[in-house]
């Protein structure tokens, strides 16, 4: 990744007080044990914080100033200042009128009433979350070189093999020669192919997944355009890719394990790059929408005895 890349995620301006959550979900898992404590205190409850100095806020988290101010640049403010402002507006905003928070936590013996409430409004969060950190920069970027790619190969294992098939369906639909590999062998044989002009999209909720790190690595040495979809925007996969969009990192559960909601914030990401590549192509992309279309209605249609 290159280190514009890189500092865009400590560089960028503040995030909107609505995003500041969305950040301490993606960013908690790479943070120091100590680091985690003033996040979650921070996101859990933003109008207390608020009230604090640096000071109270490393004594409430057991920490220190330091730590505290090393918390406050991680998510992407310049000081403690702007953190405790940006506090005092997202504590503003959940006294307006929000909803109070629904636990994602399912017990085994929920009603499927409460199983259904609570994975929808996580599922809500997941994709709020992920809108709200996604950079849109990246973004515009990873849409002009796949709008202009010669091919392009996905790579993902699992469930995020399932969301780079999608990706891949949806670019064929508009007329892009697109590949979807979930067979490390065959991704790398096909990596090696790739040259500049192509474009390769590696999808890795953990950021560390080998067997998706290997063929963007292969394709990013042979010149082509990469890019990752993770959770993990420290990870592994990110030192080969040109273009890093970031997925919400939701908590697992026992019932509820984090291949879910990263499906959910992939498969956003995807419809993201799909619907804005058909915008940048639509002169090519509408009449091959309406030929795959027409193609497939006949299967549609209902059957006559």
């Amino acid at each position: 990744m290159t280190n514009d890349v890189k500092e865009s995620f400590t560089s960028d301006a503040p995030p909107a007080p609505a995003a500041l959550a969305a950040k301490v979900r993606t960013l908690a898992p790479s943070m120091t044990r100590s680091m985690q404590r003033v996040a979650e205190a921070v996101a859990g409850d933003p109008a207390g914080c608020a009230a604090l100095t640096v000071t109270g806020l490393a004594e409430l988290t057991g920490t220190s100033e330091a730590t505290v101010v090393r918390t406050a640049r991680l998510l992407g403010y310049p000081g403690y200042r702007d953190l405790r402002l940006a506090l005092a507006g997202l504590a503003a905003q959940q006294q307006s009128g929000r909803a109070p928070a629904v636990t994602a936590d399912i017990a085994v013996d929920d009603p499927i009433a409460d199983v259904v409430a609570k994975l929808a409004h996580d599922e809500q969060q997941t994709l709020a979350d992920t809108a709200a950190g996604l950079d849109t920069v990246q973004l515009g970027a990873a849409v002009a070189a796949l709008a202009t790619a010669r091919r392009v190969d996905i790579y993902g294992v699992g469930a995020s093999g399932l969301v780079a098939q999608d990706l891949g369906q949806k670019l064929l639909r508009i007329g892009l020669v697109a590949h979807a590999h979930s067979d490390p062998h065959l991704a790398v044989t096909n990596a090696v192919q790739l040259r500049s002009g192509d474009v390769a999209v590696a999808i890795t909720h953990s950021g560390s997944t080998g067997d998706v790190i290997e063929p963007l690595r292969v394709a990013f040495d042979h010149g082509a355009t990469t890019v990752a979809i993770t959770g993990r925007p420290d990870g592994p996969v990110t030192q080969y890719a040109d273009h890093v969009l970031t997925t919400s990192t939701a908590r697992e559960s026992e019932l509820r394990p984090a291949a879910m909601s990263s499906r959910t914030s992939q498969l956003l990401v995807v419809d993201c790059l799909f619907t804005c590549v058909t915008q940048r192509t639509y002169e090519t992309a509408a009449p091959a929408l309406a030929a795959s279309y027409e193609a497939l209605a006949h299967r549609h249609a209902p059957r006559t005895r």
